[in-house]
């Protein structure tokens, strides 16, 4: 595991979290954006977001969906959630509408995004992530992805 750490202003970071979170939901337009095939129908979560303290809290929550995953993050970032979300946004937070999460309460808000591997995705593909964003010790929104050019998005219910 790798720690990199660096000095910066508050404002740097907070640009720099935005256009990260903005350059992954560009990404998933440029990957060709989310079409129904591609966003499983999200059933309600079978573990509590709350709660969600530790590495193996977070590893836990997310194989209470099914997911077998690497056992410590792969990257943790501090993000800034918008003040404004614009239409960039709106596929990502129709996902996370469809989990039943609601970002536009975090507006203005730091949370930390924790990635881990998954190695059990369905058809054997590799290079797919799960993501959660965690505020206060609570899963506010998550995903999982493959990170492949021309990739997919989807909720974090196991495809059937």
């Amino acid at each position: 595991m790798f720690i990199w750490t660096a000095k910066l202003r508050r404002g740097r970071l907070a640009a720099g979290a935005a256009a990260l979170l903005l350059a992954l939901c560009g990404a998933v337009v440029l990957a060709g954006g989310l079409s129904p095939g591609e966003v499983d129908a999200v059933s309600p979560a079978p573990a509590s977001p709350k709660g969600i303290k530790t590495n193996e809290d977070r590893v836990a929550y997310l194989e209470s969906y099914g997911w077998t995953v690497s056992p410590e993050a792969v990257s943790v970032e501090e993000l800034l959630i918008p003040e404004e979300f614009d239409e960039t946004y709106d596929q990502y937070l129709a996902l996370q509408a469809q989990q039943g999460f609601d970002l536009t309460q975090y507006k203005g808000k730091r949370v930390k995004r924790y990635t881990y591997e998954v190695t059990n995705y369905p058809s054997g593909e590799s290079g797919v992530e799960a993501g959660l964003l965690i505020y206060k010790n609570t899963v506010v929104a998550g995903e999982v992805l493959s990170t492949k050019l021309g990739g997919f998005i989807q909720g974090l219910a196991m495809p059937e």
